[in-house]
C-alpha cells in the first residue's frame, strides 16, 4: 500500500524543488526527493510514496525513461509529470508511457496542492469500490482491471478512473466537461481530444465491436452514456 502522504519530487531545478518541497511541507505532506533521473527509480521503489512529482527534463535519464522503469518494475502509483511541454501530442505520448497527469510549467502552487488534495480523496475513496459487474465482465477497480471470460485485462490509472465513474453512473448522460472535472479532478488544461483517447482505448478493452458500443456509447454534441 502506497502511502497516502509521501510525496517523491524529482526535479533538477533546485529552486524548484525547494519551494515546491516546502509548500507541500506546509500542506502536511512528506517530502523524498532528488534531482537525478537516474536515482529517482530506486528511491520511488524504496520509499513507496503515493504519487511522483516526475520532472520531463532530467539530467542523465529523462522523465519518460524514469515512468517507464517505474511502472517496468510494478510501481503502480501516480506519476505527474511536470514540463513546459504543452502540446497535445506531447501529452498522448506521455500517457502512452505510464504518465497519470499532467503538469504544465509554470504552474499554481494552489493549483498543485488542489490537483494532490483531490487525488489523495479519490485513491480514499477508490478503495471503498466493490467489484461491479456488467455484460460478462467484472471490473476491480483495486486492482485496475476487468476479468473477462476469466482473462485479466489491465486498465491504466485513467481507464479504471474514467470506468468506475460510469459505472457509479449507469444510465446517465455524463457531460465531456464533468467527466474531465471527475477524472481529472482539477481545472486542467486537458481538452476533449485527450479523453476520447482514452474512451476509444476503454472501448477496445471492454466492447465487442468497439465501433458499434454495447456499453460506452457516445451521445453526440454531449458527452457520454454508460449502458448496463
Amino acid at each position: 500500500m502506497y502511502k497516502d502522504n509521501k510525496v517523491a519530487l524529482v526535479e533538477d531545478d533546485e529552486n524548484l524543488r525547494f519551494l515546491v518541497a516546502h509548500r507541500l511541507k506546509s500542506e502536511g505532506y512528506t517530502i523524498v526527493e532528488t534531482g537525478s533521473g537516474s536515482e529517482a527509480v530506486e528511491l520511488i521503489l524504496k520509499e513507496e510514496p503515493f504519487v511522483v512529482l516526475l520532472d520531463w527534463m532530467l539530467p542523465g535519464m529523462q522523465g519518460s525513461e524514469v515512468c517507464k522503469e517505474l511502472r517496468a518494475k510494478g510501481y503502480e502509483g501516480l506519476v505527474i509529470m511536470m514540463t513546459a511541454k504543452a502540446q497535445d501530442l506531447d501529452k498522448i505520448d506521455a500517457y502512452n508511457f505510464g504518465v497519470s497527469d499532467y503538469l504544465t510549467k509554470p504552474f499554481n502552487m494552489d493549483v498543485l496542492v488542489a490537483m494532490l488534495d483531490n487525488k489523495k480523496k479519490f485513491a480514499a475513496n477508490a478503495d471503498k469500490h466493490e467489484i461491479s459487474k456488467f455484460g460478462d465482465m467484472e471490473h476491480h477497480p483495486h486492482t485496475h482491471s476487468i476479468l473477462k471470460d476469466n482473462k485479466k485485462i489491465e486498465l491504466t490509472i485513467l481507464e479504471n478512473r474514467i470506468l468506475l465513474y460510469f459505472l457509479k453512473n449507469v444510465n446517465q448522460v455524463i457531460s465531456r466537461e464533468d467527466l474531465m472535472m471527475e477524472v481529472w479532478g482539477y481545472n486542467s488544461d486537458v481538452n476533449t481530444r485527450t479523453l476520447d483517447m482514452h474512451i476509444v482505448r476503454l472501448r477496445k478493452k471492454i466492447e465487442e465491436n468497439p465501433d458499434r458500443p454495447e456499453f460506452l456509447q457516445t451521445i453526440r454534441g454531449v458527452g457520454y452514456k454508460f449502458n448496463a
